[in-house]
């Protein structure tokens, strides 16, 4: 479990294999004291550590995670947000996030609004339904509070902080991020046999 507050930005070191996917993250996290075989969110993906060294750590992808996510165009240099899995006792700062993405959402539309930025993305048809005004939605792991909505499309602002500590100020229309719902979005429409 995660809550979307992204503590450092990785950069892919290294990319390897046809089918299934080996990556190097770089971190400013103490990689060592990363379990082996424990999760950490890379720009929203829940990943699982098979190595690591005093810097850097890697991760296999599969075939399912390439199809669903923007890691398949990662390359080395490609930047990543990374938050370690939620421990009891910490503080719970954004909203529940899993880091099982839902599906992609492109930026359509990126402009200044006073000191923040103003983003629009248009997500896959099958999630807009789950994005509602001032709920919450997590793009490349980075949890996020929605400011209106418009049939595919959503608003949502980056304050100056989020832009300087996450990989989403960089963002240019037509990029391509990982989104995933609200969780307890997912749970109602399920409830009401709406998913």
């Amino acid at each position: 479990m995660f809550t979307g507050i992204v503590t450092d930005i990785g950069e892919v070191l290294e990319v390897s294999g046809a089918g299934d996917r080996r990556l190097v993250i770089s971190t400013r996290f103490d990689a060592q004291a990363l379990a082996i075989g424990a999760s950490i969110a890379c720009s929203g993906i829940c990943l699982t550590v098979i190595e690591r060294s005093a810097s850097s750590f890697a991760v296999q992808a599969s075939a399912e995670t390439l199809a669903r996510t923007t890691l398949g165009g990662w390359r080395k240099g490609t930047r990543v947000n990374l938050e370690r899995p939620l421990r009891a006792g910490d503080e719970f700062g954004g909203h529940m996030v899993s880091g099982h993405v839902d599906g992609v959402a492109r930026l359509a539309e990126s402009r200044p609004e006073n000191d923040s930025v103003r983003m629009t993305f248009a997500a896959p048809a099958q999630l807009a339904r789950f994005v509602a005004p001032k709920g919450s939605v997590a793009l490349d792991g980075v949890s996020l509070t929605v400011n209106e909505v418009e049939s595919e499309r959503f608003g949502i602002n980056l304050i100056p902080h989020t832009v300087a500590v996450t990989s989403l100020g960089a963002l240019r229309a037509g990029d391509m991020v990982n989104m995933e719902i609200d969780m307890v979005a997912r749970y109602v429409a399920r409830l009401l046999g709406k998913a």
